[in-house]
């Protein structure tokens, strides 16, 4: 019974983030609004992680069937794929340069403002 409460709850914001995606015209999908009401909740604390533990950890452990049906899909599609195989190259290495630059950039950010409130706490004074 446990486990069908769990599932409600990831449901229920699965459903929510379908709604608010109509709402918005659907600019940005129901699935991806649902999962991040859901941290939002996670994190302020509305909804404990002890409720959703067990699923969760059911889901991560079973994760491999959730991508059967894309693998079948690229092994299905290898022509279109080998068609296009130096631009699906181009725009992986480029998008991969990208993220990482990004959070090279937003990482030095934040050890930088962290040693800003380590002197700040310490009594000394930053620029």
């Amino acid at each position: 019974m446990k486990i069908l409460v769990q599932a409600f709850w990831l449901l229920f914001f699965y459903l929510l983030g379908l709604g608010v995606s109509l709402l918005i015209g659907g600019i940005i999908p129901g699935s991806v609004l649902g999962m991040v009401l859901l941290f939002i909740a996670l994190a302020l604390g509305w909804l404990k992680a002890e409720r959703v533990s067990r699923i969760a950890e059911l889901l991560i452990d079973n994760m491999v069937l959730f991508f059967l049906p894309a693998a079948v899909g690229l092994v299905t599609s290898v022509g279109l794929i080998s068609a296009n195989l130096v631009a699906i190259l181009v725009a992986a290495a480029v998008s991969t340069v990208l993220i990482v630059a990004a959070v090279a950039v937003t990482q030095q950010r934040m050890e930088i403002r962290k040693r800003k409130r380590k002197i700040k706490a310490a009594g000394h004074e930053t620029r």
